[in-house]
């Protein structure tokens, strides 16, 4: 499975970190592209230092991860960047207002716009993943006209009914949701009734 991630400055690194592992995990081949603020959260959240440099960042971030390759914000020549590549499914992972709003209006100022544009247009799997709150009427409007376009909204919104005793649990409750969106099979978490 081909799956493009893309990680926005929305509060929420270790979800985007733990889906990265859980991608390559079971196989899946990975094109990933953060934009500016994603990396300053990733560096703030995972690494304690919102000064580290991009590659910095991003070598922490991939390193040991199989079948991953990075993509500049504003690689246009990505695969990732046109219908005609096959790619299996898009996540944004966290998604910032900012990009829930950018994509709303159909416009596109980076690969992670254009990458999940290209999703809606040739009816693909795209999830977003919000961690936003409270939510503005705009903010609403915006996600409420993605999901009409085909996105699905998976907010980072952990459940506890798990059982939950680690972050990393509840972490791993909102990645096993999104897996389940993607038709990747895993064992983060027990389904309910089980």
């Amino acid at each position: 499975m081909n799956v493009f991630l893309g990680v926005t400055g929305a509060s929420g690194a270790p979800y985007a970190a733990r889906l990265l592992r859980a991608l390559t995990e079971a196989g899946c081949e990975v094109g990933l592209s953060a934009s500016a603020a994603g990396i300053e959260v990733l560096a703030t959240e995972l690494y304690g230092d919102a000064s580290l440099p991009r590659e910095d960042v991003l070598e922490r971030f991939t390193d040991g991860a199989e079948g991953v390759t990075v993509y500049g914000v504003s690689d246009y020549k990505s695969p990732y960047a046109s219908g005609s590549a096959k790619v299996d499914a898009y996540v944004v992972c966290p998604c910032s207002m900012s990009t829930v709003g950018t994509l709303a209006a159909g416009a596109m100022a980076n690969l992670i716009h254009r990458a999940a544009s290209v999703a809606l247009k040739e009816s693909r799997k795209l999830v977003l993943v919000p961690r936003e709150t409270p939510l503005s009427l705009i903010h609403l409007n915006g996600l409420a006209t993605l999901q009409q376009a085909g996105a699905v909204i998976l907010f980072a919104a952990p459940g506890f009914y798990h059982g939950a005793q680690t972050i990393d649990d509840l972490v791993d409750f909102v990645v096993a949701r999104i897996l389940d969106q993607l038709g990747v099979d895993h064992t983060l978490t027990s389904r309910w009734g089980q």
